[in-house]
């Protein structure tokens, strides 16, 4: 049996994975696979594949879009490895990141996850905002409670085929952007499994999200998806999604918020993209701030969406 399977789903990755493929052809150890499902081919991705035959790399294709639910479940259904390595086509793995997702599984039964390093444009939405709300995040995930990492599940990940087998696939009530990953580690936490972050696999990952509109949509589908979250495991798993109004910065938050649907979400956040530029840092910082984070308060308050936007 191949050691590791290295599952991808991709949409619309054309551009994204030769970047990809290449780093995984540098991989330091050799016994792997990789299984690329391609959903929905709309921009030639299976010819992209097709380059790289000389790897032990596949693909799997829908002939029409299903959503990154489908393609998770479909990769690792089809995936022969012993450890099954979630990793999204927007990642640059590091020539022993096979190696080390493998060395994660040695001694003990646990749920692995890399953190993401994005790499971001330079441009005024990194300097105001992105980076440092980026490098906040991480920081906050390395001080979160053995019981709290499960929060973190994503893109760079790993299990073994025993702990698929006991936990099962991906939920296919997912439809809507995000959610889907906090949901299979909430999951892997109930069955008893430990999910552990672990520094030595954070991996760069060239973000789509590199303005304020692009986080701010991103946000408001999240808060869309949380809905069905919380309608499965309970809103006592994550807390409240809407902060207290006990600051001027949580009233400005709520305020925000009750005047946005997707529609406003994007006209503002694209608004504010324009202006940042002639901005001072430290209030461009705040008005990207405000619109993120109203966004994700207005999406959870609004009808959930099966669209798949991203």
């Amino acid at each position: 049996m191949t050691t590791a399977s290295i599952i991808i789903p991709s949409y619309r990755g054309a551009q994204r994975l030769p970047r990809l493929l290449t780093a995984l052809a540098a991989q330091t150890t050799k016994d792997w696979e990789a299984i690329v499902v391609i959903d929905g081919d709309m921009d030639g991705s299976e010819e992209v594949v097709t380059k790289y035959s000389h790897l032990p790399i596949r693909s799997l294709v829908f002939p029409q879009n299903r959503g990154r639910v489908a393609a998770l479940n479909a990769g690792h259904e089809a995936a022969e490895g012993n450890v099954l390595i979630r990793c999204d086509d927007d990642l640059e793995p590091a020539p022993d990141y096979v190696e080390r997702h493998v060395a994660s599984h040695a001694d003990r039964e646990q749920g692995t996850i890399g953190m993401c390093l994005n790499v971001l444009p330079n441009n005024r939405y990194t300097a105001v905002y992105g980076a440092g709300a980026d490098e906040q995040s991480r920081a906050g995930a390395y001080r979160a409670d053995a019981d709290q990492t499960w929060r973190h599940w994503g893109g760079n990940v790993s299990i073994t085929r025993d702990m698929w087998n006991q936990v099962g696939p991906y939920d296919t009530r997912y439809r809507a952007y995000g959610w889907e990953d906090v949901d299979y580690g909430w999951r892997l936490h109930e069955a008893g499994v430990p999910v552990v972050l672990d520094p030595t696999l954070e991996t760069n990952h060239h973000a789509a999200a590199v303005s304020t509109a692009s986080r701010a949509a991103r946000s408001f589908r999240s808060g869309q998806a949380r809905q069905l979250f919380e309608r499965l495991h309970g809103e006592e798993a994550t807390g409240p999604a809407a902060p207290e109004p006990v600051t001027l910065w949580n009233k400005a938050v709520l305020a925000t918020s009750s005047k946005l649907d997707y529609r406003r979400t994007t006209a503002l956040a694209h608004a504010i993209d324009a202006i940042i530029h002639i901005t001072p840092a430290a209030v461009a910082r705040k008005l990207v701030a405000l619109v993120v984070e109203s966004a994700a308060v207005a999406g959870h308050c609004s009808p959930d969406t099966p669209e798949m936007d991203f």
